[in-house]
């Protein structure tokens, strides 16, 4: 593990971090000095995570957790904070594709669920988060949004509405923390080649030809590559950076 040390000695609480983004994150934190706390409701890929922090030379603890639920939310941030001494960086990163199809198709349920996992979780990480932030003196939280936050995403209303809600407790968050110390920004990744992307090109035929043919650069984009911009976003190079939406596409949203 060889890095130029941009979050030395920083201890950062990751969510989603089984796998894709998250997983990508963890090991770039930790590559550029960081310690992690990771959570997860998928045990086995949040303890592979963790492991392969391991093996690469960084430190990583796994806590499993369900950022949706406030109880869940506020044990991991106090476990991250007693494992770390403080809590310098958040990546809120937990999130699904959800309920899929034509808006006046999808049952409340499906509706509902997606904006829990996808928005009611960066609500209650943010809140806890800030907490600690406070109490401290600053910090930086780093939310994973999507281009979808900004443009319709057609059979994907829940997950448009959550990512573009998501925007707005970002900008929310800073504009109220711009005098504490803390930083609050968003990513906004294109079409990345994670496990989640997968899935959903896997369950409906023809919509990889789709994404594909609207990458500008002509291809997905990596894990890494996202988790490259959190990095920056979380160090103190980053420090008059708040209340962005940092679009990591290729150029898809400018088209």
């Amino acid at each position: 593990m060889a890095g130029s040390g941009l979050l030395e000695g920083k201890g950062i609480v990751v969510t989603g971090g089984a796998s894709g983004i998250g997983r990508a994150a963890c090991l770039a934190f930790t590559r550029e000095g960081a310690r992690v706390v990771l959570s997860d409701v998928n045990v086995e890929g949040g303890q592979e995570t963790a492991e392969a922090v391991r093996k690469a030379g960084g430190e990583a603890r796994f806590v499993r957790a369900d950022v949706s639920d406030e109880t869940e939310v506020s044990a991991l941030v106090a476990a991250a904070v007693g494992v770390l001494g403080r809590l310098d960086c958040a990546l809120n990163n937990a999130g699904i594709t959800g309920a899929v199809g034509a808006l006046h198709e999808i049952d409340l349920g499906g509706f509902e669920h997606t904006l829990r996992t996808n928005l009611t979780s960066i609500f209650l990480c943010m809140k806890h988060e800030i907490r600690h932030m406070l109490a401290q003196g600053g910090g930086s939280i780093v939310n994973t949004a999507s281009g979808a936050g900004v443009v319709a995403t057609p059979t994907l209303s829940p997950y448009c509405a959550s990512k573009h809600a998501v925007l707005g407790l970002t900008k929310t968050a800073a504009v109220e923390n711009a005098r504490s110390g803390i930083r609050v920004n968003a990513i906004c990744p294109g079409s990345i080649d994670t496990p989640m992307l997968q899935e959903y090109m896997g369950i409906h035929p023809g919509v990889e030809t789709l994404i594909r043919a609207s990458q500008p650069g002509g291809r997905l984009g990596r894990a890494e590559e996202i988790a490259e911009a959190a990095v920056w976003l979380c160090s103190d190079r980053a420090s008059f950076v708040s209340g962005a939406s940092l679009f990591v596409d290729a150029g898809a949203i400018s088209r």
